[in-house]
């Protein structure tokens, strides 16, 4: 069975969504599984446009980053796309990789979205997909 994969990804810092994507779309590749990429403008909206393809795609793959600054906003972006992201997992029974990057400053995200690195988490969210979907 061919598996569809849909990788929704937030563009406000291009700079480490580009890495995360690039890594993603790689184990992708190396399976096999043919994917398309959706660009949000932030990891707040990736959830809503899961939700409107939950039927199109066996799994998808969430992928961006929020930065800590001065102001509690980062901790409700962050809570509240990560709580969406599972509820829709769980509630529709399909793997969504989380490779949203939470940091407290752009050197850590960039340190966890270099394609180079050890701390991978574009390439960690596809893989956490990949073996999902090979589970019968």
């Amino acid at each position: 069975m061919k598996h569809k994969v849909l990788i929704v990804t937030s563009n406000y810092y291009q700079d480490i969504s580009k890495n995360l994507v690039k890594d993603a779309a790689k184990v992708l590749e190396k399976s096999k599984i043919k994917y398309k990429i959706i660009n949000v403008t932030g990891v707040f909206e990736i959830p809503v446009i899961i939700a409107k393809n939950i039927k199109k795609y066996d799994g998808f793959i969430a992928l961006g980053c929020v930065i800590r600054g001065e102001t509690a906003h980062f901790d409700f972006i962050s809570k509240a796309s990560i709580d969406g992201i599972m509820l829709l997992s769980i509630n529709y029974k399909k793997p969504i990789g989380n490779g949203i990057l939470t940091c407290n400053n752009h050197s850590q995200a960039s340190a966890r979205s270099d394609l180079k690195g050890n701390k991978r988490k574009g390439k960690e969210a596809a893989q956490a997909v990949t073996s999902v979907l090979k589970i019968k």
